[in-house]
């Protein structure tokens, strides 16, 4: 058997595909550039879902959130699941998960809700196994929300910032003086203090990469390969960072989206009552909270002031993207290390006159950053258009390891895409967006020139032409003329359904 390689999966949260040096000179981002000259950048790779849990679940087992049934926030992955972590343990590897998790929920008895958060006598004593990977090391919170805790709260104790509680939003009874003060009744942007006094050296964007750096270290020393999961936390809001990243962006430099007028006109009602006050979502929120279904209304000057913010978490997290690469060159095990660089999903910062989130799937919320660094196997420096998922990267990785991959797996193996062998392995890409078990609100199919989403109530949809409207400003869903590709459009969609379906096990298949 050839030797295996290392795997490196390193993933931000929430990250637009914009916000990388190499395609945008408004951000910094010189070892994620780096990576994009020494690897594949892959510009058209798109989430399974644009929420959290969903896509985080999709990468670790291979399938759809439809199938592994994490299908939301607020929504455990079971826990006897069969993940990538275990199907490499299995092999030999030695696996970790460094930084955010979010497998499971904050509003019921878990390993990442309260009060298991803030037993740190518990995480002193815990890592692992969990959810199939050997070691883990877990942070929950962004920024300065209240649920910090777990390994990272630990390792700012231990090396004596005994007063982290002090930094971050208070729990019930808890006093917080060094956290910016949040007026729940105020508007969004005047509850954020943007400039966190957290000092850079205790943030949790340090502790990622510091610790995974220790990991590898640690693997250095062996036999086996390793498989890592560098999770950062950032950029997702809130939007607040220490400095010299507070103030690294002026916002007058920053030129977020705009809502172009009329844009909406074509589209499902929900677009429009984004830029409403008040608006009422009713179904929408049934019965796990969508995030997004909300006002969007936001000064510009907020939204310059938050973009700023954002890059600056940006480029402090590829400080620390550097320092993982440069550590991997001082082992000496960069050559035999594969690196898939991506984010779980997107994100607005004012395209189409949205902000975060939500279950409007334009290009902003789907397509993530994607890149691929093998030296020896991974072309340099080339630009792909060739549609990648997420819920590729466990057979991708599994290929790459020389395993084989289980037929209930819903990815396709990318290996032969990143390596150059094949130009395309994949014509489409599914994203699901459900908070109710039984069917999706939304599902998207894109191909390579069109996306076509259609909602499970109502005669609404979305048809955009990629090719000749990039920005997605011209619903084609109801117009006369377009009658004939719709119908082809859904066609295909429900082709890719049946495609999609996890092959049945030979004993399934002779019951």
């Amino acid at each position: 058997m050839a030797k295996r390689p290392n795997i490196l999966l390193i993933s931000t949260d929430q990250q637009h595909f914009s916000a990388l040096g190499t395609v945008n000179p408004k951000i910094s981002t010189p070892n994620l550039d780096r990576l994009c000259r020494e690897g594949s950048r892959f510009d058209r790779a798109y989430c399974p879902s644009p929420v959290c849990t969903p896509s985080r679940a999709s990468i670790i087992t291979g399938m759809y959130p439809s199938h592994h049934g994490a299908w939301t926030i607020g929504v455990k992955l079971p826990e006897d699941t069969e993940t990538l972590g275990h199907a490499l343990s299995a092999a030999g590897y030695r696996t970790g998960l460094i930084g955010k998790a979010h497998f499971q929920p904050l509003a019921e008895p878990s390993l990442e809700a309260q009060p298991v958060l803030r037993d740190l006598d518990f995480w002193r004593g815990f890592n692992g196994p969990w959810y199939g990977f050997d070691h883990i090391e877990l942070a929950r919170n962004h920024a300065d929300e209240p649920h910090v805790g777990q390994h990272y709260a630990v390792w700012m104790e231990d090396r004596g910032f005994t007063d982290w509680r002090d930094y971050f939003q208070p729990l019930p009874g808890d006093a917080a003086p060094h956290a910016p003060e949040r007026d729940p009744n105020a508007p969004y942007w005047a509850r954020v203090g943007r400039n966190w006094a957290l000092p850079a050296e205790m943030h949790y964007t340090t502790w990622t990469g510091e610790r995974c750096c220790a990991f590898l270290e640690n693997a250095a020393g062996g036999r086996e390969p390793f498989f890592l999961w560098a999770s950062f936390h950032d950029p997702h809001p809130p939007y607040t960072v220490p400095e010299p990243w507070a103030s690294m962006y002026d916002p007058a430099d920053m030129e977020p989206g705009r809502l172009v007028p009329g844009e909406h006109d074509a589209n499902p009602p929900h677009f429009a009552m984004t830029q409403e006050t008040d608006p009422q979502f009713g179904d929408w929120h049934d019965p796990h909270e969508a995030h997004g279904c909300d006002s969007h209304l936001y000064p510009e000057t907020e939204l310059k002031r938050d973009m700023a913010v954002y890059y600056g978490m940006m480029s402090f997290l590829d400080v620390q993207v550097g320092r993982i690469l440069d550590r991997l060159d001082a082992l000496g095990m960069a050559e035999d290390t594969l690196i898939v660089f991506t984010s779980d999903h997107g994100h607005f910062l004012g395209q189409h006159g949205l902000v975060a989130k939500g279950p409007f799937h334009y290009e902003d919320m789907l397509r993530v950053p994607f890149i691929v660094r093998w030296p020896g196997r991974v072309p340099a420096g080339q630009v792909s258009r060739s549609i990648q998922s997420l819920v590729d990267l466990m057979p991708s990785f599994l290929d790459a390891a020389s395993i084989d991959v289980p037929g209930r797996l819903q990815g396709l193996s990318q290996l032969p895409v990143w390596t150059g062998q094949r130009t395309a392995v994949r014509d489409f890409a599914i994203c699901e967006n459900r908070h109710n078990p039984e069917m999706p609100h939304v599902t998207s199919y894109i191909d390579e020139r069109y996306k076509i989403s259609v909602y499970r109530h109502g005669p609404h949809g979305e048809i955009f032409d990629l090719e000749t409207d990039p920005d997605e400003l011209h619903n084609l869903w109801s117009e006369p003329q377009m009658a004939s590709l719709k119908q082809t459009l859904l066609h295909r969609m429900v082709q890719g359904f049946l495609r999609s379906e996890p092959t049945p096990s030979p004993r399934v298949a002779q019951a």
